[in-house]
């Protein structure tokens, strides 16, 4: 079902509110989350020894914003909860661009890649091809673009939080589009079976 403008709008204002109420919890909750796979997932797929420009894409209050510039990259943050913001930029010391998905002004051929991790699930599928022409635009060529997200089908409300859930094959048909290429997807958490892996992470690559 299509969303009009003002639908959009109260996705976002109630999905943002609910990050800026409880963002002092879910710092608490998410700080010591091992992301470690991820991390080697994206950075493989660069040189070693090479300090990238990355956008980390939904950054929260700064866990990976951190652990990027820990190695010596140059990582910028963006998110659009408040709260989140002024977390991150304490936390780290980085730029970081409070900016919703839905109101997205990214520089063109800035980045070398972007990190996505638990963030674009929250764009509704309507409006999701042109966030991703946005992030397309703001990778530089051959930019990567990692993504994590839970799978599922369908989109609508968890609480006062919208969520857009997909598989492998819908995924691809939206980053295919635009103009993106997978390169590599898994499941977690690692080492479970499958039905106990409820994220998807992708690697794909501009194109």
């Amino acid at each position: 079902m299509k969303q009009n403008p003002e639908q959009l709008q109260e996705i976002e204002k109630l999905t943002i509110t609910h990050y800026n109420r409880n963002a002092e919890a879910f710092w608490a909750g998410t700080q010591d989350h091992d992301v470690s796979q991820n991390y080697a997932a994206f950075l493989s797929r660069f040189p070693q020894n090479k300090a990238l420009d990355i956008l980390d894409f939904g950054c929260g209050p700064g866990r990976d914003v951190y652990y990027f510039k820990s190695l010596g990259h140059r990582p910028v943050g963006l998110d659009g909860s408040e709260e989140f913001c002024n977390m991150a930029r304490a936390h780290t010391g980085c730029r970081i661009l409070q900016q919703t998905f839905l109101s997205l002004d990214l520089p063109g051929s800035a980045f070398d890649g972007i990190f996505a991790n638990a963030s674009l699930f929250h764009v509704p599928s309507q409006e999701l091809p042109g966030v991703l022409n946005k992030l397309h635009a703001a990778l530089r060529p051959e930019g990567v673009l990692f993504l994590s997200n839970p799978r599922g089908d369908g989109e609508g409300w968890s609480g006062l939080r919208y969520g857009h859930y997909m598989q492998i094959d819908t995924s691809k048909s939206f980053l295919t589009q635009a103009g993106f290429e997978i390169l590599d997807f898994y499941y977690r958490p690692e080492g479970k079976p499958l039905h106990e892996q409820p994220w998807l992470a992708i690697l794909a690559q501009r194109q």
